[in-house]
């Protein structure tokens, strides 16, 4: 996390969390949902205003957390701004090098892996030591390769009862 952030939270350590207003979806991308575009529908549904500012979207992902009830986050200063997620809090992608497979977060963050899962639509899961996180749509024929291999046996299984996170904040409070 930031040292602006930090000092935030100890000058304010009461402002209020705030809910809706940012999303993650399945392809790494963030979004702004403004009142208008939250009363327009649900995310992913109504996915709002892309945000195109790479510094911006860099202090997102610097700032980037969860909670103990497995809910993701944007710290912003003093104030939680509570991310509505497509899938998964990570979207992983895949880089070959060598006869390795780097798996890499949409904010920068390099992982190891540990399992791979399916959903109910097909989409490709990976455990990892940072966590769960959906396989770019784009890497999907390196990910097909370590399947071949057998390097990776995906599972079924209900995703966020078992690794512990939430895809809707809001709808909880």
């Amino acid at each position: 996390m930031d040292e602006i952030v930090k000092a935030a939270l100890k000058k304010w350590p009461n402002v209020p969390h705030c809910y809706g207003w940012l999303a993650l979806d399945a392809r790494g991308d963030w979004y702004m949902r403004d009142d208008r575009t939250q009363a327009a529908g649900p995310f992913p549904r109504v996915k709002g205003s892309r945000i195109l500012h790479e510094k911006l979207r860099e202090f997102i992902e610097r700032n980037y957390a969860s909670d103990d009830a497995g809910s993701w986050f944007f710290q912003n200063g003093p104030q939680r701004v509570y991310v509505e997620l497509e899938a998964a809090p990570w979207v992983w992608r895949l880089i070959e090098r060598d006869a390795d497979i780097v798996i890499r977060s949409h904010s920068g963050i390099d992982a190891r892996f540990d399992s791979a899962w399916l959903d109910e639509h097909g989409r490709l899961f990976l455990g990892t030591d940072e966590g769960l996180g959906i396989v770019h749509t784009l890497d999907m024929e390196t990910a097909s390769r370590a399947v071949e291999a057998g390097l990776w046996a995906p599972r079924f299984d209900e995703l966020p009862e078992r690794f512990g996170y939430r895809l809707s904040p809001a709808a909880t409070r």
